[in-house]
């Protein structure tokens, strides 16, 4: 099982990043995947998630509206797509997989993750 971030980097306030996760070694039709952070002296906190069929959502509050989670289930990728960025959202950014259908929020429910992409927003 394998998950792979990628498509970090430096962007300037108000900027935009999409982020991808490569899906390989499971069948994805069994697991919801979900993008957490972590900044710097702080834990790890969810951002947003998708369920198996790409049915429902679920965001963080503060990143409700600027940033959309999407998967595409033929390529075995997950993306977050990143507008209006703020320098709060500097953070590495993992991906993660949980076996259950319908999306959640709570990190002990993801058991397969990836190794974080450095999302740095800064003028």
């Amino acid at each position: 099982v394998q998950l792979q971030a990628s498509g970090g980097g430096l962007v300037q306030p108000g900027g935009s990043l999409r982020l991808s996760c490569a899906l390989s070694g499971f069948n994805l039709d069994y697991y919801a995947i979900a993008w957490f952070r972590q900044a710097p002296g702080k834990e790890r906190e969810f951002v947003a998630g998708i369920s198996w069929n790409g049915g429902s959502t679920l965001y963080k509050d503060s990143v409700k509206g600027r940033f959309t989670i999407s998967r595409d289930r033929e390529k075995n990728m997950v993306y977050l797509q990143m507008n209006s960025l703020k320098s709060e959202d500097t953070a590495v950014y993992y991906c993660a997989a949980a076996r259950i259908a319908a999306v959640a929020s709570q990190k002990a429910l993801y058991n397969y993750w990836g190794q974080g992409t450095l999302v740095t927003v800064s003028s």
